[in-house]
């Protein structure tokens, strides 16, 4: 074999296989790349759309409320009138620059009035003097609105469809019939890449289906740019290699050599070695190149794997809120620290009102908020006095507020964040307020969830505990004085001749003086007593580190103030007076174990009764148990 056919397979052997390999990586990995963001830029916008299109529900909502307030709507509704009634609803239209509006009775539509392609809709009931009369449906923005929001803000396509037609696009020549839920079409002459989400329409039962299109042709023009001068690079470099291998000979075999250990450590992912270069002629500017190649695959690796840790750090918050769903505080901060990154904030907080009607408390903080305190609570003030985003800029600062507005329009916190430098931009504000509505959703399932565990052992009628939540109580409290050594005692309270007062005066006036007499053992309870229903008009509550004489006290405070008690009647005709019998008793002193305790301030609460009633009764000591015999 020739020394120039040995020079070419050689050539072949070492280079050019090698680069095809790297070529073929490269070209993959700008594919990949490409279709990766586009990707990303469509679940990026159907989530911002679905965001939006909550925003206009919650809008709507405020709306209905606003427009529900007006008391001459359920009056006209129950007469029937439709003129007037059409009248008002266009007048209501026009005030609160509403899209539509329309009354429905008894499933009939009475009145509607706005435009036929009004979409996010929210409903309200509404109430006359008797009682509810018929539905109010509101919505503040149309299908073709929606769409150049969506596209205003998602810069993509946007399209509105109410089954098979549609009635709002941004976008021509769209194919007959429904878009898929994910998929490409074709539609205004080019490629789209398509995300849709189903939501409900105007009226019950016609839901509409949002779609956002991504052009796909970007991305294919996109991954061809990067393929033609990741080709032309590599093309350079063959052309290089190739002069080399001609003009130099005698030197081949060693610069082959070093080539083909670069060229394995680059397919084995290492790319912190350069390859060895000497002197100044073409075959070291080849050297060169390929370190160039290497340094920007290297850098183009660096870069996906700080997406990936991006993407892995996106995956720990999703499984963090997740765990947190139930907590307000890890739930708040997961949202100011998504906030403050997502907008390039350096610090933020969120606070909120433990309970309703509560003060405003400091939750969770993230960065270093002190050196912002003064534009941080002016924006926040601005934000809670208008119910809407706050923004506010001085001295090279600029602060973000969102107060958190529930369904009933209550305000139950607001989150704010702030940073060094140039105000935030419409994309950023809209990101961040979109953040902070998925808060307040949050929020409000925190607090419903807290609401019904509350509910679960609470009794409806007198609002102290449950029977289930008494039992539990009293066993917990036994157990715990059981290991502390510590006295627990029990007072149960009966309503004298309840059943007779019933039967005179009626089971409402009866729920009044339940009521009452509950108030009565609330107020009279410390913090840490658990006042419940044990049944009926029969009352108890557990008494922790408290012996049988100071139960007995307790309980005849109880018996005093109710027997104070002056109730008025629902004839209007006085007042009423009620009497209680009460029995006390105590672990040790009465009872050894948990059911033994409560017979033993039942029996005494029925000795009581026998007694004579409005009277309070101690519960026997335990009998003296005998010495064993010996």
């Amino acid at each position: 074999m020739s020394f120039r056919a040995r020079l070419t397979l050689f050539f072949f052997l070492i280079v050019i296989v090698p680069l095809i390999s790297v070529a073929v990586i490269v070209f993959r990995l700008i594919g990949d790349n490409e279709h990766g963001q586009a990707d990303a830029r469509v679940a990026q916008a159907q989530t911002a759309a679905l965001g939006l299109y909550r925003q206009e529900v919650d809008r709507a909502g405020a709306a209905a409320a606003r427009v529900g307030a007006d008391p001459q709507l359920p009056r006209l509704l129950r007469a029937g009138d439709r003129n007037a009634l059409t009248a008002r609803v266009q007048r209501q239209l026009a005030t609160h620059h509403l899209q539509r509006v329309a009354l429905t009775r008894n499933g009939q539509t009475i009145a509607d009035a706005g435009s036929s392609d009004a979409t996010a809709s929210a409903a309200r009931e509404l109430v006359g003097r008797n009682g509810p009369v018929g539905e109010l449906r509101v919505s503040t923005i149309t299908a073709p609105q929606l769409t150049a929001l969506i596209h205003r803000v998602t810069d993509l396509q946007a399209v509105v469809q109410r089954g098979d037609s549609t009635i709002a696009a941004t976008v021509t020549k769209l194919p007959p019939g429904a878009l898929p839920r994910v998929g490409n079409v074709k539609a205004q002459g080019g490629k789209y890449r398509v995300a849709s989400f189903t939501a409900p329409g105007f009226a019950a039962g016609q839901p509409v289906r949002v779609s956002v299109l991504y052009d796909t042709d970007k991305t294919a023009s996109d991954v061809s740019s990067g393929r033609v001068v990741a080709g032309a690079v590599l093309v350079a470099f063959l052309a290089v290699a190739f002069a080399f291998a001609l003009l130099v000979s005698r030197s081949l075999q060693s610069q082959i050599g070093r080539f083909l250990a670069g060229a394995r450590r680059l397919a084995g992912g290492d790319f912190s070695t350069p390859v060895d270069t000497e002197g100044s002629d073409e075959f070291a500017a080849l050297g060169d190149e390929f370190n160039t190649m290497a340094q920007q695959l290297e850098t183009r690796l660096d870069e996906l794997q700080r997406e990936r840790g991006r993407l892995q750090e996106s995956i720990r918050r999703i499984g963090q809120t997740a765990a947190a769903k139930l907590d307000r505080d890890a739930l708040l901060e997961i949202f100011v620290r998504t906030a403050a990154d997502g907008v390039g904030a350096g610090a933020g907080r969120a606070t909120a009102r433990e309970r309703p009607g509560g003060t405003l408390e400091q939750r969770a903080v993230v960065g270093e908020l002190r050196r912002y305190g003064d534009i941080v609570r002016s924006v926040e003030a601005k934000a809670l006095e208008t119910g809407a985003v706050a923004e506010a800029a001085t001295d090279g600062r600029a602060a973000l507020a969102h107060p958190f507005v529930v369904a009933d329009g209550t305000i139950t916190g607001v989150i704010s964040v702030v940073r060094e430098g140039e105000p935030f931009t419409h994309a950023e504000r809209d990101l961040f307020q979109y953040l902070a509505s998925q808060a307040t959703v949050s929020i409000e399932n925190v607090d419903l969830h807290e609401l019904v565990q509350r509910q679960a052992v609470t009794d409806e009628l007198t609002g102290l505990f449950n029977h289930r939540r008494f039992q539990e109580v009293v066993s917990a409290e036994f157990e715990r004085a059981r290991r502390y050594d510590q006295p627990v005692g029990l007072l149960m309270l009966d309503i004298d001749d309840f059943k007779r007062f019933n039967d005179i005066h009626g089971h409402q006036q009866g729920d009044v003086v339940l009521r009452e007499v509950a108030h009565v053992l609330r107020a009279n309870s410390r913090e840490i007593d658990e006042p419940a229903r044990y049944g009926g008009e029969e009352l108890a509550v557990a008494l922790p580190q408290t012996d049988l004489e100071g139960t007995y006290n307790l309980a005849e405070r109880v018996r005093v103030a109710v027997a104070a008690l002056e109730i008025p009647r629902l004839d209007g005709e006085g007042v009423l007076r009620v009497t209680a019998s009460l029995g006390a008793a105590a672990f040790p002193e009465t009872a050894e174990d948990k059911d033994g305790l409560i017979a033993a301030a039942d029996a005494a609460l029925y000795r009581a009764k026998r007694a004579g009633k409005n009277r309070t009764e101690r519960a026997g000591p335990l009998p003296a148990r005998s010495a064993p015999a010996k």
